[in-house]
Protein backbone atom coordinates (compact mmCIF):
# COMPACT_ATOMS: atom_id res chain seq x y z
CA UNK A 1 0.00 0.00 0.00
CA UNK A 2 1.21 3.65 -0.54
CA UNK A 3 3.06 4.94 2.07
CA UNK A 4 1.42 7.97 2.02
CA UNK A 5 -1.82 6.63 3.60
CA UNK A 6 -2.13 5.25 6.90
CA UNK A 7 -3.54 2.07 7.96
CA UNK A 8 -6.37 4.10 9.91
CA UNK A 9 -7.18 5.80 6.95
CA UNK A 10 -7.48 2.97 4.93
CA UNK A 11 -9.31 1.14 7.29
CA UNK A 12 -11.66 3.42 6.60
CA UNK A 13 -12.19 3.27 3.24
CA UNK A 14 -14.76 1.48 1.18
CA UNK A 15 -13.66 -0.63 -1.71
CA UNK A 16 -14.44 1.48 -4.10
CA UNK A 17 -12.76 4.64 -2.56
CA UNK A 18 -9.72 2.22 -1.95
CA UNK A 19 -9.88 1.50 -5.69
CA UNK A 20 -10.24 4.86 -7.04
CA UNK A 21 -7.35 5.99 -4.89
CA UNK A 22 -5.11 3.87 -5.84
CA UNK A 23 -5.34 4.44 -9.19
CA UNK A 24 -5.09 7.91 -8.85
CA UNK A 25 -1.94 7.61 -7.33
CA UNK A 26 -0.25 4.93 -9.70
CA UNK A 27 -1.47 7.23 -12.55
CA UNK A 28 0.27 10.48 -10.90
CA UNK A 29 3.29 7.86 -10.63
CA UNK A 30 3.26 7.60 -14.33
CA UNK A 31 3.36 11.01 -14.82
CA UNK A 32 6.33 11.64 -12.26
CA UNK A 33 8.08 8.34 -14.00
CA UNK A 34 7.73 10.17 -17.26
CA UNK A 35 8.36 13.16 -17.12
CA UNK A 36 11.40 12.68 -14.39
CA UNK A 37 13.03 10.08 -16.76
CA UNK A 38 11.30 9.38 -20.06
CA UNK A 39 8.85 7.25 -21.97
CA UNK A 40 11.35 4.16 -21.98
CA UNK A 41 11.41 4.23 -18.03
CA UNK A 42 7.91 4.19 -17.40
CA UNK A 43 7.98 0.22 -16.88
CA UNK A 44 4.87 -1.16 -14.45
CA UNK A 45 7.17 -1.96 -12.16
CA UNK A 46 9.09 1.42 -11.87
CA UNK A 47 5.18 2.55 -12.05
CA UNK A 48 4.52 0.76 -9.04
CA UNK A 49 7.62 1.31 -7.04
CA UNK A 50 7.23 4.95 -7.62
CA UNK A 51 3.22 4.68 -6.39
CA UNK A 52 4.41 2.16 -3.57
CA UNK A 53 2.75 -0.56 -4.99
CA UNK A 54 3.59 -3.96 -6.66
CA UNK A 55 3.65 -4.32 -10.32
CA UNK A 56 0.68 -6.70 -9.99
CA UNK A 57 -1.81 -4.26 -8.88
CA UNK A 58 -1.08 -1.58 -11.82
CA UNK A 59 -1.35 -4.88 -14.48
CA UNK A 60 -4.78 -5.29 -12.47
CA UNK A 61 -5.80 -1.75 -12.49
CA UNK A 62 -5.15 -1.16 -16.32
CA UNK A 63 -4.37 -4.52 -17.88
CA UNK A 64 -2.16 -3.05 -20.39
CA UNK A 65 0.24 0.19 -21.44
CA UNK A 66 -2.67 1.14 -23.65
CA UNK A 67 -5.15 0.99 -20.85
CA UNK A 68 -2.96 2.70 -18.68
CA UNK A 69 -2.75 5.59 -21.02
CA UNK A 70 -6.05 5.74 -22.24
CA UNK A 71 -6.67 6.33 -18.31
CA UNK A 72 -4.48 9.10 -18.44
CA UNK A 73 -6.06 10.60 -20.53
CA UNK A 74 -9.61 10.24 -19.41
CA UNK A 75 -8.32 12.04 -15.89
CA UNK A 76 -6.80 14.50 -17.83
CA UNK A 77 -9.72 15.57 -19.60
CA UNK A 78 -11.66 15.34 -16.56
CA UNK A 79 -8.77 17.69 -15.31
CA UNK A 80 -9.51 20.37 -18.00
CA UNK A 81 -13.50 20.16 -17.72
CA UNK A 82 -12.63 21.19 -13.94
CA UNK A 83 -10.58 23.57 -14.88
CA UNK A 84 -13.07 24.98 -17.38
CA UNK A 85 -16.03 25.19 -15.40
CA UNK A 86 -13.61 26.91 -12.82
CA UNK A 87 -12.93 29.62 -15.22
CA UNK A 88 -17.13 29.68 -15.77
CA UNK A 89 -16.13 29.64 -19.69
CA UNK A 90 -19.51 28.35 -19.62
CA UNK A 91 -20.86 31.93 -18.85
CA UNK A 92 -18.47 33.74 -21.15
CA UNK A 93 -19.22 34.46 -24.84
CA UNK A 94 -18.09 32.37 -27.59
CA UNK A 95 -14.73 34.02 -28.65
CA UNK A 96 -13.63 35.34 -25.03
CA UNK A 97 -14.69 31.34 -23.85
CA UNK A 98 -12.50 30.20 -27.33
CA UNK A 99 -9.75 32.74 -25.65
CA UNK A 100 -9.89 31.44 -22.27
CA UNK A 101 -9.91 27.67 -23.56
CA UNK A 102 -6.29 28.53 -25.18
CA UNK A 103 -5.27 31.06 -22.57
CA UNK A 104 -5.73 27.63 -20.05
CA UNK A 105 -3.76 25.37 -22.22
CA UNK A 106 -0.80 27.71 -22.26
CA UNK A 107 -0.78 28.25 -18.50
CA UNK A 108 -0.97 24.75 -18.18
CA UNK A 109 2.38 24.33 -19.53
CA UNK A 110 4.22 25.57 -16.76
CA UNK A 111 5.39 23.24 -13.89
CA UNK A 112 2.74 20.66 -15.03
CA UNK A 113 3.83 16.96 -14.90
CA UNK A 114 0.30 15.99 -16.27
CA UNK A 115 1.10 17.95 -19.35
CA UNK A 116 4.60 16.94 -19.86
CA UNK A 117 4.24 13.01 -19.43
CA UNK A 118 1.18 13.30 -22.04
CA UNK A 119 3.12 14.89 -24.79
CA UNK A 120 5.94 12.77 -24.30
CA UNK A 121 3.54 9.58 -24.44
CA UNK A 122 2.01 11.23 -27.75
CA UNK A 123 5.99 11.36 -29.13
CA UNK A 124 6.58 8.66 -28.40
CA UNK A 125 3.78 6.88 -29.59
CA UNK A 126 4.41 8.63 -32.80
CA UNK A 127 7.15 8.06 -33.26
CA UNK A 128 7.98 4.12 -32.57
CA UNK A 129 4.20 4.02 -34.54
CA UNK A 130 2.58 2.26 -31.10
CA UNK A 131 -0.80 1.04 -31.18
CA UNK A 132 -1.66 3.96 -28.42
CA UNK A 133 -2.12 6.49 -31.26
CA UNK A 134 -5.54 5.62 -31.73
CA UNK A 135 -6.37 6.13 -27.88
CA UNK A 136 -4.38 10.05 -28.81
CA UNK A 137 -5.98 10.69 -31.62
CA UNK A 138 -9.25 9.85 -30.29
CA UNK A 139 -8.30 12.40 -26.80
CA UNK A 140 -7.21 14.87 -30.01
CA UNK A 141 -10.83 14.66 -31.69
CA UNK A 142 -12.08 15.35 -28.42
CA UNK A 143 -10.58 18.52 -28.11
CA UNK A 144 -11.20 19.34 -31.58
CA UNK A 145 -15.30 18.75 -30.89
CA UNK A 146 -14.76 20.90 -27.84
CA UNK A 147 -13.30 24.18 -29.97
CA UNK A 148 -15.51 23.84 -32.75
CA UNK A 149 -18.50 23.96 -30.29
CA UNK A 150 -17.23 26.92 -28.43
CA UNK A 151 -16.81 28.67 -32.12
CA UNK A 152 -20.24 27.79 -33.27
CA UNK A 153 -21.72 28.70 -29.80
CA UNK A 154 -20.02 32.28 -30.72
CA UNK A 155 -21.90 32.46 -34.49
CA UNK A 156 -25.22 31.56 -32.85
CA UNK A 157 -24.73 34.52 -30.52
CA UNK A 158 -23.11 36.68 -32.90
CA UNK A 159 -19.62 37.16 -31.15
CA UNK A 160 -17.91 35.03 -33.56
CA UNK A 161 -18.36 35.52 -37.92
CA UNK A 162 -21.33 33.61 -39.20
CA UNK A 163 -18.77 32.70 -42.67
CA UNK A 164 -16.03 31.44 -40.40
CA UNK A 165 -15.47 27.40 -40.81
CA UNK A 166 -15.45 26.50 -37.34
CA UNK A 167 -14.70 22.72 -38.10
CA UNK A 168 -11.08 24.35 -40.05
CA UNK A 169 -10.42 27.00 -37.55
CA UNK A 170 -10.48 24.55 -34.28
CA UNK A 171 -8.36 21.73 -36.03
CA UNK A 172 -5.99 25.13 -36.96
CA UNK A 173 -6.29 25.95 -33.23
CA UNK A 174 -5.80 22.84 -31.70
CA UNK A 175 -2.57 22.33 -33.86
CA UNK A 176 -1.16 25.68 -32.82
CA UNK A 177 -1.77 24.43 -29.31
CA UNK A 178 0.03 21.28 -29.69
CA UNK A 179 3.12 22.99 -31.62
CA UNK A 180 3.53 24.83 -28.86
CA UNK A 181 3.57 22.55 -26.51
CA UNK A 182 6.01 19.92 -28.50
CA UNK A 183 8.13 23.17 -28.57
CA UNK A 184 7.76 23.69 -25.26
CA UNK A 185 9.41 20.12 -24.80
CA UNK A 186 12.28 20.74 -27.30
CA UNK A 187 13.10 24.24 -25.63
CA UNK A 188 12.02 23.96 -21.95
CA UNK A 189 13.32 27.88 -21.50
CA UNK A 190 10.68 29.11 -24.11
CA UNK A 191 8.90 31.90 -23.12
CA UNK A 192 5.20 30.95 -23.73
CA UNK A 193 3.28 34.45 -22.59
CA UNK A 194 3.85 36.23 -25.78
CA UNK A 195 3.24 33.30 -28.00
CA UNK A 196 -0.20 32.84 -26.48
CA UNK A 197 -1.07 36.36 -26.52
CA UNK A 198 -0.32 36.16 -30.39
CA UNK A 199 -2.51 33.22 -30.93
CA UNK A 200 -4.99 34.94 -29.23
CA UNK A 201 -5.11 38.14 -31.12
CA UNK A 202 -4.81 35.91 -34.24
CA UNK A 203 -7.97 34.51 -33.22
CA UNK A 204 -9.83 37.45 -32.63
CA UNK A 205 -8.99 39.04 -35.67
CA UNK A 206 -9.90 36.25 -37.52
CA UNK A 207 -13.43 35.28 -35.91
CA UNK A 208 -14.67 38.84 -34.51
CA UNK A 209 -17.22 40.02 -36.12
CA UNK A 210 -16.82 43.10 -38.52
CA UNK A 211 -18.13 46.38 -37.40
CA UNK A 212 -21.37 47.72 -38.92
CA UNK A 213 -22.28 44.41 -39.08
CA UNK A 214 -21.03 43.01 -42.69
CA UNK A 215 -18.89 40.27 -43.39
CA UNK A 216 -15.38 40.35 -45.13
Amino acid sequence: MSDTSTASETGRMTQAERRERSEQELLEATMRVVSEKGVAAATFDAIGREAGYSRGLVTQRFGSKDGLIRSLITALHAWQRDALDEAQVTEMDGLTALCAFVDLHCRTLDGHEEDKAYYMLLAAAVADRLETRAAFAESHEVERVLIRALIERGQAEGSIRADADADATALMAGCALLGIRMQSLIDPDMVIAPIRDALIGSLRARLAPVKGGGEE
